[in-house]
């Protein structure tokens, strides 16, 4: 994996994730594809393969670049800034 200066940035331990599934899926009545937890604040939003790209959105209004795979036995993180896997 590549190392990004975001990854010195966040908060240890990870922050607890707020939610169990993508809340502004639930909202919307849509059912996300899969899951991305926010290494900053731990918001739980949707993949860009889901129909609203929540955690995407929540990058775009936060500025918060990493999120890592919320899905049992992944354990990758993205970074939204640098565009890869770190």
């Amino acid at each position: 994996m590549i190392e990004c200066s975001h990854l010195a940035e966040l908060p240890r331990p990870e922050p607890a994730a707020l939610s169990v599934t993508c809340p502004d899926c639930e909202a919307a009545g849509s059912h996300p594809v899969q899951l991305r937890l926010c290494l900053v604040c731990g918001h739980v939003g949707c993949c860009d393969s889901s129909p609203y790209q929540h955690a995407t959105a929540h990058f775009e209004e936060t500025g918060h670049a990493v999120m890592r795979a919320y899905e049992p036995g992944q354990t990758w993180r993205w970074c939204y800034v640098d565009k890869h896997i770190v």
